[in-house]
């Protein structure tokens, strides 16, 4: 089964279930070190997640913020390397789809078809490339093709109609839908343009549309579905708990719980 089909098998599966959207958290690999990363991805299967959105450390991860890149900062510290965490990778995705969030730097750096053959030999399902526009995209889209890979395009309420009907035509896996405009992080409150955005999103494309950045609490991920969200991404709030507990497996696995719970 490619990454691709494991992605579209992971929100038939939701549905199956009975779950109103698909269940995706955010992972920062090697926070607070690789080995209790494992073990919060691992904890996030237990507890009902359908894929896992799985982040490698970066300097100047510019879409991202406080909270999501105080965990980078200090997983780079800890020693964490992008082999480190493909090694989660290679073990989380024996139990559900990995997509893996990744700075174009890191791409370049190692070379795209060397970095991509990396990521299909830890086991993952596709690829998020938060800094990398549509213009530039097409290299990048053709070797994911040519591995199974799903190239996750995300965006904006600011998107013009143009540009979304171009990026969703393109869509491998499902569209990442930002909620709001700024960095990750949790909020009172969604965007009460969100409902609009999504239908905007989802008239674009054929693959599922996912909403991330600002969904902090079940409620918040019930009323995202309640907009038209097919899947709920859980970034801040679970990297914010991992930060906080003695136990950090047990306290994320318990809020997953908790959102999946809100998604019957």
């Amino acid at each position: 089964m490619t990454g691709v089909e494991r992605i579209a098998e992971a929100f038939e599966s939701a549905r199956a279930d009975g779950r109103r959207a698909a269940l995706m958290p955010y992972l920062m690999g090697g926070f607070p070190d690789l080995a209790t990363s494992e073990a919060i991805g691992l904890a996030y299967a237990e507890a009902g997640a359908n894929l896992v959105e799985l982040g490698v450390p970066f300097s100047d991860p510019l879409a991202d913020g406080p909270v999501i890149h105080a965990a980078g900062v200090a997983a780079l510290r800890s020693g964490a390397t992008l082999e480190g965490v493909l090694g989660v990778c290679r073990k989380l995705s024996d139990r559900l789809p990995v997509v893996v969030m990744c700075y174009a730097n890191l791409v370049l750096a190692r070379g795209l078809e060397r970095f991509l053959d990396a990521l299909q030999a830890a086991g993952a399902s596709g690829l998020i490339v938060p800094d990398q526009p549509l213009e530039e995209s097409e290299p990048t889209l053709k070797a994911c093709d040519a591995r199974g890979l799903a190239l996750v395009p995300l965006v904006a309420p600011t998107t013009p109609e143009p540009r979304l009907r171009a990026i969703g035509a393109r869509a491998r896996g499902f569209i990442y839908a930002v909620s709001l405009t700024g960095t990750t992080g949790e909020r009172a409150a969604l965007d009460g343009d969100l409902a609009a955005v999504l239908a905007r999103a989802a008239a674009s494309t054929q693959v599922p549309v996912a909403v991330g950045f600002g969904i902090a609490t079940p409620d918040q991920a019930r009323a995202a579905t309640d907009a038209g969200a097919d899947g709920v991404i859980i970034g801040t709030r679970l990297v914010r708990a991992a930060a906080e507990a003695e136990d950090p497996a047990a306290a994320v696995g318990e809020l997953v719980g908790a959102f999946a719970t809100a998604l019957k």
